[in-house]
């Protein structure tokens, strides 16, 4: 039933793309939409909202966010792939855009030819987080305890393939433990019950956890990229406690339709760029553990392709799917 609900939703979703995508944005030639695939306030959108004055700017347009959340970010890349290739509807999205194609066994659009990266806005690591009752304030005392109770140890994440459900599998496959895995419709509701000991772990976007770090509900143990974050300085890597090598740092990135002239998409992609110089905005997202990494176009096409043949694997071998 619930995959029925799924896929109803997914094709309604790419339906009403269809119908509308290709004549609403055309009647103001002056709006460029942003397509954000996940309700306000997660970070995407957060991330959308930063950058959308200065981007607005750079392009001489008013900018409207559009969130559609749901299916992962599918309903959203589907209306993406249906809008006019004119430059004046784009989706910020994060490394989930190419995990969809392993998960979901039919999508109503194809990742690679319905959709061209423009520009790759920078990379976040995950951390760590603990329930205060959970015993284990290290890394090592995380995988002794995890070791010893295998399978005790409850994680959350916002749903079945989600970026913090894949963090943790590749945790849990190089530390050499089993944690069970509790799946939530978003983030929020795990956060809840993490806060409250209904869940004890979670490796989630540091912008969605930090404000439950700094006001102690939650401990943080590590974070997943090679080297530490700024915006959690005191707080180790994985890779320096013990999993040498782990590096786990999703990136964030602008999107458009495929047909897009080549003229418009670098256009979009030195005004994505110039936005991202803006200091203000470069604390702001630094804030939310968000490191600014310009590319070329071409690189972040390249990285695109790269993730997508990397992570298909990895989703098979883990024998995930969406539901």
């Amino acid at each position: 039933m619930m995959k029925r609900i799924f896929w109803i939703k997914l094709s309604v979703g790419f339906l009403v793309s269809l119908l509308m995508g290709a004549s609403v944005f055309a009647q103001n030639s002056k709006t460029t939409t942003i397509v954000v695939p996940f309700a306000a306030g997660g970070t995407v959108d957060i991330v959308a909202r930063q950058l959308s004055l200065d981007l607005g700017n750079n392009l001489g347009d008013s900018i409207v966010i559009d969130n559609r959340g749901g299916a992962g970010g599918s309903i959203a890349t589907a209306k993406l792939a249906t809008s006019t290739p004119d430059g004046k509807t784009i989706m910020f999205h994060h490394m989930g855009f190419v995990f969809n194609p392993a998960l979901y066994d039919k999508l109503p659009f194809d990742t690679r030819k319905d959709i061209v990266p423009v520009a790759e806005i920078g990379v976040t690591p995950n951390v760590l987080v603990v329930t205060n009752q959970f015993p284990a304030k290290t890394v090592a005392e995380f995988l002794a305890y995890a070791k010893a109770n295998p399978g005790k140890i409850n994680y959350g994440s916002g749903g079945i393939g989600s970026a913090g459900h894949l963090a943790m599998e590749l945790f849990e496959q190089s530390g050499h433990f089993h944690a069970t895995h509790v799946p939530y419709k978003g983030s929020g509701p795990a956060i809840t019950d993490l806060i409250s000991g209904q869940i004890q772990a979670m490796l989630m976007t540091i912008a969605a956890i930090k404000p439950y770090i700094d006001s102690g509900q939650v401990r943080a143990i590590a974070t997943s990229g090679l080297v530490r974050t700024p915006s959690l300085p005191t707080v180790p890597t994985l890779n320096e406690s013990g999993l040498k090598g782990f590096n786990y740092e999703p990136w964030y990135g602008v999107f458009a339709p495929a047909k897009t002239p080549v003229k418009t998409l670098d256009q979009l992609h030195d005004a994505v760029n110039e936005a991202l110089k803006n200091p203000e905005s470069q604390t702001k997202l630094a804030a939310q553990g968000l490191e600014v990494k310009p590319m070329t176009r071409q690189q972040f096409a390249n990285l695109v392709e790269s993730d997508l043949d990397k992570w298909s694997k990895i989703i098979k071998k883990l024998n995930i799917k969406a539901e």
